[in-house]
């Protein structure tokens, strides 16, 4: 089920009698008993935590409220797909299926290529910027980012992406503003990870921001994570 555009609150609530105590983020859910579609993107060279951490984690948003986020990979074919790190995966479907789900969440986790030959490939860039154009939200992991820049979809908004890549990213698309030093950054539909290990902080903010912060703790304890909001360093673009 999609949503278009929902309103949702952020307060920032700063406690008078302890000016030294840092400013608490409420998030008020956006999206309770809704479901979605989440399309990951998964193309040879893709790396596990990437693709894992977002997945196990909207998975498991099944089990901890109504609807919850319903999660399949997509690669240009039907292909077996080989990680960076070396697992054989098979896609759930291939651009062209006739019964690919219509995507209300895009997921770009980094791949192998993607700050090179992957952005040179049309049909790639292509699927990308037509998905996200029409996704509720669109989300990179690591060097994604760079992929969803040459899609066209980071135009006007602020971002960032792997660490160590953040001058390659400024000098690859000189007119976007690059945070870094943050675990992610949330900027309207866009949401753009540093990866890695991080990739789980990005994706539980997103349940967060969908489901409310009891969803998205429920869900950190399935998987052994001390959800809290306020424990992340990251960029809101309001």
């Amino acid at each position: 089920m999609r949503i278009k555009k929902l309103p949702y609150l952020l307060v920032l609530v700063v406690a008078c009698q302890a000016p030294q105590q840092k400013e608490t983020i409420q998030i008020k859910a956006i999206a309770k008993g809704e479901s979605f579609n989440a399309g990951f993107l998964m193309i040879d060279g893709v790396y596990n935590s990437e693709l894992m951490a977002p997945y196990d984690i909207f998975q498991h948003t099944i089990f901890h409220t109504d609807g919850g986020i319903n999660v399949f990979t997509v690669n240009q074919t039907m292909d077996t797909v080989t990680t960076f790190e070396g697992l054989k995966l098979i896609p759930h479907y291939s651009f062209d299926s006739p019964d690919l789900p219509e995507i209300d969440i895009l997921v770009v986790p980094s791949a192998e290529h993607n700050m090179d030959s992957d952005l040179e490939n049309e049909n790639l860039i292509r699927w990308v910027a037509d998905i996200g154009s029409k996704a509720d939200y669109v989300m990179s992991l690591c060097d994604g980012a760079f992929v969803l820049a040459k899609a066209g979809l980071v135009d006007g908004k602020e971002s960032t992406t792997f660490p160590t890549d953040i001058q390659k990213y400024r000098e690859t698309f000189p007119n976007l503003t690059v945070h870094e030093g943050v675990t992610f950054v949330h900027d309207d539909n866009l949401l753009t990870s540093a990866g890695g290990a991080k990739s789980y902080d990005v994706s539980l903010y997103l349940v967060h921001h969908l489901y409310g912060d009891q969803v998205a703790k429920g869900v950190g304890r399935g998987l052994v994570i001390d959800w809290n909001v306020n424990d992340y360093s990251f960029v809101k673009v309001d």
